[in-house]
C-alpha cells in the first residue's frame, strides 16, 4: 500500500501490517523526511482536538518529526484515492452505456 510523504507527496511503499509497522526510524527514499509521524498518519486532522482522531493517543507536539505513537497508521495515498475512484467511475459509465 503506497503511503504520500507529507513533505514531498511522493508515494512511498511501506510493508503490509503483516509484515510489520513503519519503524519509528525510517525515512522518505525521495525526500529523507521521517515516516513514522503524525502527519503521515490516517487519524492526523488539524481540525480534531490534538489535531488527531483516536482520542486514546497521547498528545504529540511536533507533527512532522518521528514519534512514537502505537496508534500511528500510515495514510494512503492521495494518488491512489484517485485511481479507484476514476476506475469506479469507468465502471458506472461502461454500465450504463446505451
Amino acid at each position: 500500500m503506497p503511503l504520500e510523504c507529507f513533505h514531498c507527496r511522493k508515494p512511498v511503499e511501506v510493508p503490509s501490517p503483516a509484515v510489520g509497522p513503519i519503524g519509528f526510524r525510517e525515512t522518505c527514499p525521495h525526500c529523507h523526511s521521517d515516516l513514522h509521524v503524525c502527519r503521515n498518519c490516517e487519524f492526523y486532522d488539524e481540525a480534531s482536538h490534538h489535531e488527531c482522531r483516536e482520542t486514546a493517543a497521547e498528545w504529540v507536539k511536533k507533527k512532522d518529526t518521528s514519534n512514537i505513537c502505537d496508534y500511528f497508521r500510515p495514510r494512503m495515498s492521495a494518488a491512489g484515492q484517485r485511481d479507484d475512484k476514476q476506475k469506479a467511475l469507468d465502471a458506472l459509465d461502461a454500465l450504463f452505456k446505451k
